[in-house]
């Protein structure tokens, strides 16, 4: 079966059944891969800010909903959550002025991703997150192998 390549944009979440290569750019942004180990299927999501504060309608470009719809979608799949095993991606702090700052855009976003994925009982078994550069991610939904290169 051909592979399907896939760019993942902000606020996008997607996950497959079938092997697709997703591909993204970070900086202060966070991305979050799925794989079921057992079914060998996954995804990704991709976002933005941490926190969906209930007003207006709700959106993937946050943490706190792109993260729960994320593992919802894998379940829809087929997987079981006792299958699932995350990583996590991001959160860069790219402008040096902030960089000092323990409560910047990108900690907070690393921060919803890891504290979520617990809360869901989802291990981190990787993360590379952090750090004043941006990095390009590359996840194989079939394998669970993810490339991450920094900017």
């Amino acid at each position: 079966m051909a592979e399907r390549k896939v760019y993942l944009h902000p606020g996008q979440v997607l996950v497959s059944a079938d092997p697709v290569e997703l591909t993204t750019v970070l900086g202060s942004c966070v991305a979050v891969c799925v794989f079921d180990r057992v079914r060998r299927r996954g995804g990704a999501n991709h976002y933005l800010l941490p926190h969906w504060a209930g007003d207006g309608q709700s959106s993937e470009r946050f943490g706190n909903v792109a993260v729960r719809r994320l593992i919802d979608r894998m379940l829809a799949l087929g997987s079981r959550k006792e299958d699932l095993e995350a990583k996590v991606f991001g959160g860069a702090c790219t402008v040096d002025a902030l960089h000092r700052s323990e409560g910047h855009l990108g900690t907070k976003n690393a921060e919803v991703a890891l504290r979520t994925l617990r809360q869901e009982g989802v291990p981190v078994v990787a993360d590379d997150v952090g750090g004043r550069r941006g990095r390009r991610l590359v996840f194989r939904t079939d394998t669970g192998v993810a490339l991450v290169r920094l900017l």
